[in-house]
């Protein structure tokens, strides 16, 4: 039983518990160069922070006029980033506390993201935290990725836990405003410091403008002990 009630948190995955976004960007600028668009940026690349990999090679496919089918680019894009993925992923030592800490305290945990399962389960593997983050949701198992809520909604559903609840971890804006469509806090930590004045942060609980640099594990653990009396 949790020491602070009822509570449960679930974390997105990608800039969020791992450095993974570079592996993101490298995987999708070698797609799209054997596609023949070559020079896709790290400024191109941060459109896409926070989407699905479906939602983003779909929005590859109009943009870039590519002859491959969404479904081509995305099986590409995932192998791709498997590859890259599995070599080198880091997470990040404050949210590694974090997760120890919660699950000292036996606090329901849960992954929502944007990534695949595969995608998933192999980065929580290479990290160790899936000794902790047993439950994962992928957005390709609900209808719609974020902004929508149904990635959290779902993740809510199988914890067992009412979304009013949960407290979500989040570093980009489409995933805080799906926290805030699934009535559930936020505590966000943006990975793009531009983005920190988003609209879509403003209604979070707690806000680390400064992102990861002004994370640590037991100012978040203080919020959310504060915030459950």
């Amino acid at each position: 039983m949790s020491t602070i009630g009822t509570i449960a948190v679930i974390f997105d995955l990608d800039g969020t518990l791992v450095d993974s976004e570079p592996n993101y960007y490298e995987a999708g600028r070698q797609i799209l160069d054997e596609h023949g668009v070559p020079g896709y940026s790290w400024s191109d690349h941060e459109r896409f922070v926070g989407i699905s990999t479906l939602e983003t090679v779909a929005v590859w496919k109009d943009e870039y006029g590519l002859r491959a089918s969404v479904e081509e680019l995305f099986d590409a894009k995932n192998r791709r980033y498997l590859e890259l993925a599995r070599i080198a992923t880091r997470a990040y030592p404050e949210m590694r506390t974090f997760v120890e800490l919660l699950a000292g305290e036996g606090v329901p945990m849960a992954v929502a993201s944007g990534s695949s399962p595969e995608a998933i389960e192999a980065v929580l593997a290479g990290t160790g935290l899936d000794a902790h983050l047993r439950l994962a949701v992928s957005a390709d198992e609900v209808a719609r990725g974020k902004p929508a809520p149904d990635v959290f909604l779902e993740a809510a559903r199988r914890l067992g836990a009412d979304p009013a609840d949960c407290v979500v971890l989040e570093d980009a804006a489409p995933g805080a405003a799906a926290a805030h469509a699934a009535g559930m806090r936020c505590i966000a930590v943006p990975y793009l410091a531009a983005q920190a004045d988003a609209p879509e942060f403003a209604g979070a609980g707690l806000l680390l403008r400064g992102g990861q640099a002004e994370f640590t594990a037991r100012a978040a653990y203080e919020w959310l002990v504060r915030t459950a009396a």
